[in-house]
């Protein structure tokens, strides 16, 4: 006998829009789903690794250039620290005709002068430098000249500088 009650009704109606038969789902698409999912998540791991690769090649290629600027930097700074160590600054002011300065004055703040100021003291012919000579004693090899004698009357080692002639302007004027 059948085993299925019979319907009646609005429940006949209603079965009788689905089959009747045992019902097997169709399983060529659920399977291309399934290997269209697989697909497109090995070639989405794919490129994702390959752009992962490449920004790793690019950053070590921007520590390596890192590396080699802080090199450079450094030995920069090594070059600036040996100008700037006191022994070189005093060579470079010799070569230069630069002499250390006398004993200096100082004014307190109610304008009274603390100190007795000195003169420098000139080089010794022997201690002057052989690059400040003027052009017209390098062509004749004569001995460089000497250094002119301090101004009196401006109370400094060296004559006083030049007074401009004109009037300093002011911008927008």
């Amino acid at each position: 006998m059948n085993r299925k009650p019979r319907l009646k009704g609005r429940a006949a109606r209603l079965a009788r829009l689905f089959p009747a038969g045992p019902r097997q789902a169709a399983r060529t698409p659920f399977v291309l789903l399934v290997v269209l999912l697989l697909g497109g998540g090995l070639i989405g791991l794919l490129v994702l690794n390959s752009a992962l690769s490449e920004g790793s090649f690019q950053m070590d290629d921007l520590q390596k250039d890192t590396k080699s600027l802080t090199d450079e930097e450094q030995a920069l700074q090594r070059d600036i620290d040996s100008y700037s160590a006191p022994d070189a600054l005093q060579r470079r002011a010799r070569e230069l005709g630069m002499v250390p300065g006398g004993d200096p004055a100082f004014l307190a703040p109610d304008g009274t002068v603390k100190g007795v100021p000195s003169e420098a003291a000139p080089l010794s012919p022997a201690e002057s430098p052989m690059a400040v000579r003027p052009p017209e004693a390098l062509a004749t090899d004569a001995p460089p000249a000497q250094t002119p004698a301090p101004d009196a009357s401006a109370g400094g080692a060296y004559p006083a500088a030049p007074v401009p002639t004109t009037a300093p302007t002011t911008p927008g004027r």
